[in-house]
Parts: C-alpha cells; sequence; structure tokens
C-alpha cells in the first residue's frame, strides 16, 4: 500500500530508450552509468543468449548518442557493437518477449543511422566501425509489421492498445500522436520509454505536467535508471496476496487493498497497472485472491478472453500461454468448489477445458515452459498447483513433482542459469502444494530450505519476461516468504524451525 506504483527492477532497454529520448530527464547521468556499470565483459548486456540482444540493443544505441563527449563511452559502445555484429551473423535464437518484432528492427535501424553517420563525422574510438557495414536483422525478422503499424500511427489510425507499451518503435510517428491517450497516472502504455516517445523532440514540458510528473516518478525508485512497466499495481498485488494466502501466510489485509483490487475489476477484466490492457493473467489472479479473502466475486470478466481450446492472456494474442490458463483455472476451480457458481455449468466445463489443455502442454520430462518467465519452475509451479487442487489429473501433478525432485542442484537450489532463491521458491511450492507421493519430495524440500536459509538473496537476476527481462521485487519475496512458512509449519520436513 505504501508503494502503489510496485518495486520492479530497473531494465537496461528502458533506461537506454530514456538516455536518447529524455536526455532533459532528471538522473540523466545516472542512467549512462548505468549502462555502463552493467555491460559484461563481453560487450552485451542482459541475461545468456538471445535474451542479451534488446538489452544490448538499447544499450548500444543509447552509448553511440553520447559517445562523441567520452572516450569510455565510446569504448562501451564499440564493445556493443562488437557483440551485435557477431550474433546477428550467427543464427541467435531469440525467445518469446513482448514487441521483439518491433524493438529489435527499430533499434538496428537506429544504430544502423548511428553508423552511417561515423562515415561522415568521425568519432574517437568508433573510427574501426565507420567501414564495417550495417547490421542486418536476425533470420526471419522483416521491418514490414514496423512499418504498418507507423504508418498507422502517422495517418492517425492508431493502434492496439497493447502497442502502446511499446509506442518508442514507431519513432518520430509517436511524438504527440493524436491517436494516443495519457493515462491519468500521466504515462503512455505504463512504460517511461513509451510516455518519453510521445513527448518525443518537443521541448520539456513544464513541472506538473502529467506526463513530466509521470517521468519524474519512475525515476526515482532507482534514482535516475527505470524499470519496462510502471505503474503494475493490480499485477503486484494479486500476485503477491495469491503466494502469501496459498501458503497459509498470516496475514491482515487492509481493507481499502481488498476494495481497491475488487474495483479494478470490470466487465473485461483488469489491468496490471494503470497504462496497460486489460488480460486474463492480472484478472484471473485478482480474482482468485479476492476468492481467498473471502471477498469473492464471480468470475465471469474472463468468458472475454476465452477461445476454442483455451484462454488467451488477451484478446488477438500471437501464441499463448500455459500461466495464465492455470491462473484463470484458478479462479475457475475456486468458484466451483465453493459452490458459488450456481446452476451455470459453463465454469465446470471450462475446468475441464482448460485442465484437458494444461496437460497436452506439458513436456515428456514433466515440466512446463512459459511466455512470461524465463524459468521453467515459475511455469511448472503455477500449472502443478492449479491441477492439483482444481483438477484430477494426477499423473500430469507426480511428473511435476518427479521433474523438480530431479532437477535439484547439488547445493540445494534450483535453476535455469544458476539456484536462485527465487527458483528454489518456485521448485519447493511445486514439492509443498501438491499431493503427488513421489520418492525424494520431502529430502529436496529439506535441502532447498537450508538453500534458502543460507543463500544471498542479493543480486538476483530478473526472470519475467517484459520488452526486457525484470523482476517484481515484492512479489518474488512473497513466494519465497511462503515457503519459508510451509517449511517451518511441517516438523516432517523442515530441518529447524529459528
Amino acid at each position: 500500500m505504501a508503494e502503489p506504483w510496485g518495486q520492479v527492477s530497473a531494465s537496461v532497454y528502458e533506461t537506454g530508450r530514456l538516455v536518447t529520448l529524455a536526455p532533459w530527464l532528471t538522473g540523466h547521468t545516472q542512467r549512462v552509468n548505468h549502462l555502463t556499470s552493467t555491460q559484461r565483459p563481453d560487450g552485451g548486456w542482459g541475461a545468456p543468449g538471445g535474451y542479451a540482444l534488446v538489452p544490448t540493443l538499447s544499450a548500444t544505441e543509447a552509448l553511440l548518442r553520447e559517445a562523441s563527449a567520452d572516450a569510455a563511452l565510446s569504448r562501451a559502445a564499440a564493445s556493443g557493437l562488437d557483440a551485435l555484429f557477431r550474433w546477428l551473423e550467427s543464427d541467435l535464437p531469440l525467445p518469446d518477449m513482448p514487441a521483439v518484432e518491433l524493438i529489435v528492427p527499430s533499434l538496428v535501424a537506429l544504430i544502423n543511422e548511428r553508423l552511417d553517420s561515423l562515415r561522415e563525422t568521425p568519432v574517437s574510438g568508433l573510427d574501426l566501425w565507420a567501414g564495417q557495414g550495417r547490421l542486418p536483422l536476425p533470420k526471419g525478422m522483416s521491418e514490414a509489421k514496423l512499418a504498418m503499424i507507423r504508418h498507422h500511427v502517422r495517418t492517425g489510425e492508431g493502434v492496439p492498445e497493447k502497442l502502446l507499451h511499446a509506442l518508442e518503435v514507431v519513432g518520430d510517428a509517436a511524438c504527440g500522436a493524436q491517436a494516443v491517450g495519457v493515462e491519468t497516472a500521466g504515462n503512455v502504455g505504463a512504460s517511461p520509454a513509451a510516455t518519453a516517445a510521445w513527448l518525443g523532440d518537443r521541448p520539456p514540458p513544464a513541472r506538473g505536467d502529467t506526463a513530466r510528473e509521470y517521468l519524474e516518478r519512475a525515476v526515482e525508485w532507482h534514482a535516475g535508471p527505470v524499470p519496462c512497466a510502471l505503474p503494475v499495481t493490480e499485477f503486484e498485488r494479486g500476485w503477491v496476496l495469491s503466494w502469501l494466502l496459498r501458503a497459509g501466510v498470516p496475514v491482515a489485509v487492509p481493507p481499502r487493498l481488498v476494495a481497491e483490487l475488487g474495483a479494478a475489476i470490470h466487465r473485461h477484466g483488469t489491468s496490471g497497472g494503470a497504462g496497460l490492457p486489460a488480460d486474463a493473467d492480472s484478472t484471473s489472479v485478482a480474482l482468485h485472491a479476492l476468492a481467498m479473502l473471502g471477498a469473492g466475486r464471480e468470475p465471469d470478466s474472463l468468458w472475454h478472453f476465452e477461445t476454442d481450446t483455451h484462454f488467451c492472456t488477451w484478446p488477438g494474442e500471437q501464441g499463448d500461454s500455459v500461466t495464465t490458463n492455470a491462473h484463470v483455472l484458478d479462479a475457475f476451480g475456486h468458484h466451483v468448489a465453493e459452490g458459488t457458481g450456481g446452476t451455470d455449468r459453463r465454469y465446470p466445463k471450462a475446468v475441464e477445458k482448460i485442465s484437458s489443455w494444461l496437460v497436452d502442454q506439458q513436456l515428456p520430462d514433466g515440466n512446463w515452459w512459459d511466455r512470461w518467465h524465463a524459468s521453467p519452475f515459475y511455469a511448472t509451479a503455477c500449472c502443478a498447483l492449479a491441477l492439483d487442487r482444481y483438477a484430477n489429473h494426477p499423473a500430469a501433478v507426480e511428473g511435476a513433482v518427479r521433474w523438480v525432485v530431479d532437477s535439484q542442484r547439488r547445493d540445494g537450489s534450483w535453476g535455469r542459469w544458476d539456484g536462485t532463491v527465487e527458483e528454489t521458491a518456485y521448485a519447493m511450492q511445486t514439492l509443498l502444494l501438491t499431493h503427488a507421493n513421489v520418492a525424494g519430495r520431502e529430502r529436496a524440500a529439506a535441502r532447498g530450505y537450508a538453500y534458502l536459509t543460507r543463500a544471498d538473496p542479493q543480486p538476483a537476476p530478473a526472470l519475467w519476461h517484459d520488452k526486457d527481462l525484470y523482476r517484481p521485487e515484492a512479489i518474488v519475496r512473497a513466494a519465497v516468504l511462503g515457503v519459508v512458512r510451509l517449511m517451518r509449519r511441517d516438523p516432517t520436513i523442515a530441518p529447524s524451525s529459528e
């Protein structure tokens, strides 16, 4: 309640865009310093593999614009270019990130413009790159969709609401675009970069302007760098409450929070925060949290997201999400289990449809992957918990628990790249909150608990998907607190109760 916009880690991608788009904004020097201090030894930024491309493009483009005044910035930009040419000339697989098919072409074009200008106006430290040609697009990617969207914005036709979150990709056409509305909170698409792009190259607005005040507030949390998305009010509240309540953590929830979360659910659902479109994920988690608090309401707003086979995150979604469907199963399943659905047969039928679809998406080794998180431990926890509680698919749940037991690291942790506190919490949720009878479950949970009690929670990697990977701080802490509480309540598993 004290931080209603949410607690979200800084993004290299979004910070790089503000360096380019709003050099007048408070904290510009700190943003440039953030880019140079987070650069990897190989010249890139961000997580391993294809996750590095978007932040590296953004940081390199921003530093190229700043390089003429500083030799250290020139060296950082040159290292970024070296990494980008290596990656883009190889077959680099890209993860399923929001708007990646628009962000990459827009940034490649901007960097190529800078490379062209180096031929005419050399910059010390970047001479080598003046004759290196142009960055290519990744295989299979083109500028066609980006060109179409830019045309729509220029002609006033607008863009789908979900694309406002990445409005910066349309370039100069974003400046003052008539088809773009600014939220009451002052933002465009709940994005600092999109908001700065909408302000464009016009004179900086005066203090008191809602867009200016939004940006000034966005830079406060990290003293310069910014997250990809703010505010994320409903997203954070729903997930924090859900993790804590599932684990039985005794928490006094302010009545105002309950009322505000309920009021945020409209006929077509709720969004993660002001400026974002309504989505089935935020809606279903909010509904489930309210139901667990005894403030449940009919989850009929979720019908807006139903398809023939499953539920989409939002209408027109490209791809699908198992975690969104697991959360819809939570909301519908609780509604049916409590007997509040009356004679409406749509709810039990939807429970059957979603659960069958989720089982079909399970991989042979027992886990799930999802488009909203980099780790299979998150997706597996969401799916296994929903199926265990609200469906009759014990084999799928057993397969998930067995996979978790088998994938534990030697130090007791779990993780995709390295063991992390966050992923260990998700793995332990799968072990502790399901009823599968799998050999080694108790021992794996005890080893995981021992890891949590000695591990340093910082620095922690960003694992959640947005334009860049991010970390929702309060949500992750709630997940960890939940499993610690579960372990301390179960003397047959926990090694101590300190």
